[in-house]
């Protein structure tokens, strides 16, 4: 069965950074478009930044010019590098792919203190 598995989620001061991982499994990744989301509580899940399966990025408005996503389709593995983490990026991140059919990751919080 299709399984993604996020990891890179923890608690980082404002102005830190994180990497978050998702290691896909059960389709063939390099032929996924790919993507990162968020929730914070009480808000509706937000697209953070996406990829197609040809390598084109997109980022939200609020991520922009601080987050960087990436892929490595021999490790099954997507990435989002967080640098200078604010106190609103607080929020449970998912990882996603489509290939064309939806698959999702369980989650993995990102907290972010002043």
């Amino acid at each position: 069965q299709v399984q993604l598995v996020e990891s890179g989620g923890g608690s980082v001061q404002a102005g830190g950074s994180l990497k978050l991982s998702c290691v896909v499994s059960g389709v063939i990744f390099s032929t996924c478009g790919m993507g990162w989301y968020r929730q914070a509580p009480g808000k509706e899940r937000e697209e953070v930044s996406t990829m197609s399966r040809y390598g084109t990025p997109r980022y939200g408005d609020a991520v922009k010019g601080r987050f960087t996503i990436s892929r490595d389709n021999a490790k099954n593995t997507m990435y989002l590098q967080m640098n200078s983490l604010k106190t609103e990026d607080t929020a449970v991140y998912y990882c996603s792919v489509w290939c064309p059919k939806n698959y999702w990751g369980q989650g993995t919080q990102v907290t972010v203190s002043s």
